[in-house]
């Protein structure tokens, strides 16, 4: 009988204890698989915001504030100097618009009322916004908040000056000219089908609409839509992730310029810098180099180092528990082998009189160790598969509960570039939903990575009392019997 074949038939002889050693070593494998899932995965999403929203500045015009903010625009001559401070990779220069719909726009002055604060300048983060028409409808209802906003004193009641009650209006929709496929943080588009506006430098009649503001108006790509009596084609659309961030949609830089008549002027600018330890150094030289009188630079959402401080440590958590799921593994096979050799001594000793080398015994121990092992292995990758996501989450939740940080302001029609998209608040701001959208995936290759290091603990659970079989001597074992 070969020794593989002896293994297995071993591994079997105790059906009952097999099946007990097996559901145990599911269990620490499964914990272990599940711990290396989410070790992986909040990994992934350090990468991620380490390479995007961490190494964002966000340039606004100097004493903007809100829908309060003063101050003069901001220049392409600005961009280039921004472009030349050390340690920054790129300066995508936007300008915000506001877009009304033509048709209530055309009611509203028939019958002489104000647009309300959304028809003037100034705009969320100190930006110079430009209200334009369009025949585009909001695809988000005004609802009680909308009409407070909107009233035509600027105020949040719900009367103008006179206590009449205002007629009710839809919300504005938010254009961005952007310099590049980004949205108005930095982040890449996510574009759900077409393309982009090719280049982003130039004038263009392509526009990318948020997928609800599409659905509204029952458009999709190629379809086409009007600004100022200007005709764009929808070129493709992008999914924020909100429903404000879909009522929006994006032009090319030098188009919005055109379209507010204001040539070379910036309502902010989006400064990625090379690497998260440089930025403190290049915010510094940055708002040197623009002047505090004419530019606030600021990291475009701070509280995301919180966050990423509370990933990592999810993550270290998630690392100890994996090693320590792998050495209980482990220990369970040294026990479980410890045990079998000492019951088949006299088989050893008798394999060891007929001439078998201690390398061919001790084979046979190491086998049968990874037969039960692998059948640990395959309950335990399902154990991990249904458990990960959960585990992951746990983790979460049990670390964002104990970490403060201050919260985040509430962004209004806030949501063009430099706003912090439908004014998310919580613990971290707008980082706590990067926190709660890290997912948990099981791939084969983390779970084959997984497996095999679980072998490997297991191979050397398995050579120690292998290696006891060499102090057997089986003339005494033979005697003893």
């Amino acid at each position: 009988m070969s020794v593989l074949a002896r293994s297995v038939g071993n591994a079997f002889r105790n059906k009952i204890r097999t099946a007990a050693v097996v559901a145990v070593l599911a269990v620490a494998i499964g914990l272990a698989l599940a711990m290396q899932v989410a070790n992986q995965a909040v990994g992934a999403k350090v990468q991620e915001l380490n390479a995007s929203v961490g190494t964002v500045l966000t340039v606004n015009p100097a004493g903007g504030q809100g829908f309060e903010g003063g101050g003069e625009p901001l220049t392409a001559e600005q961009a280039a100097t921004a472009a030349g401070v050390p340690n920054v990779a790129a300066v995508v220069g936007t300008k915000a618009l506001r877009l009304r719909n033509a048709t209530e726009a055309a009611a509203q002055a028939a019958a002489g009322t104000q647009a309300g604060p959304g028809g003037g300048q100034g705009g969320p983060g100190g930006q110079t916004t430009t209200t334009l028409t369009t025949s585009l409808t909001a695809a988000v209802d005004a609802g009680t908040l909308g009409a407070r906003n909107q009233d035509s004193t600027g105020t949040t009641g719900t009367a103008g000056a006179t206590g009449t009650t205002q007629p009710a209006r839809s919300l504005p929709i938010t254009a961005t000219g952007t310099g590049a496929e980004v949205d108005s943080t930095g982040k890449a588009l996510d574009l759900a089908s077409g393309t982009g506006l090719g280049d982003y430098t130039a004038e263009s009649t392509k526009a990318l609409l948020g997928t609800t503001l599409a659905e509204k108006n029952n458009l999709k790509v190629g379809s086409t839509f009007t600004i100022n009596s200007k005709t764009f084609t929808v070129a493709g659309l992008f999914d924020a992730g909100t429903a404000f961030g879909n009522n929006a949609l994006y032009v090319t830089l030098p188009t919005a310029q055109t379209l507010a008549e204001l040539p070379g002027e910036l309502s902010t600018m989006i400064v990625t810098v090379d690497s998260m330890e440089h930025v403190d150094a290049a915010k510094t030289a940055l708002q040197s180099a623009l002047g505090t009188d004419k530019a606030d630079v600021t990291q475009g959402q701070r509280n995301l180092e919180t966050a990423v401080t509370s990933l990592d440590s999810v993550k270290n958590i998630s690392l100890v528990a994996f090693i320590a799921a792998l050495g209980t593994a482990g220990l369970i096979i040294l026990l479980i082998m410890v045990m079998l050799v000492r019951e088949r001594r006299r088989e050893i000793g008798v394999l060891k009189a007929i001439g078998a080398p201690n390398r061919t015994i001790g084979l046979q121990f190491v086998l049968e160790a990874l037969v039960l092992v692998a059948l640990g292995s395959v309950v335990g990758a399902v154990i991990a598969s249904f458990a990960s996501g959960g585990i992951a989450s746990a983790l979460i939740s049990s670390s964002t509960t104990t970490t403060a940080a201050p919260t985040g302001r509430g962004g209004g029609f806030a949501g063009g570039a430099g706003g912090v998209p439908g004014g998310q608040g919580g613990p971290f701001g707008g980082a706590s939903q990067l926190l709660t959208s890290v997912t948990a995936s099981v791939s084969p290759e983390i779970l084959a990575a997984g497996i095999a290091a679980v072998f490997g603990v297991a191979i050397i659970g398995a050579l120690v009392p292998a290696l006891l079989t060499a102090r057997i001597r089986p003339i005494e074992v033979l005697r003893g019997e």
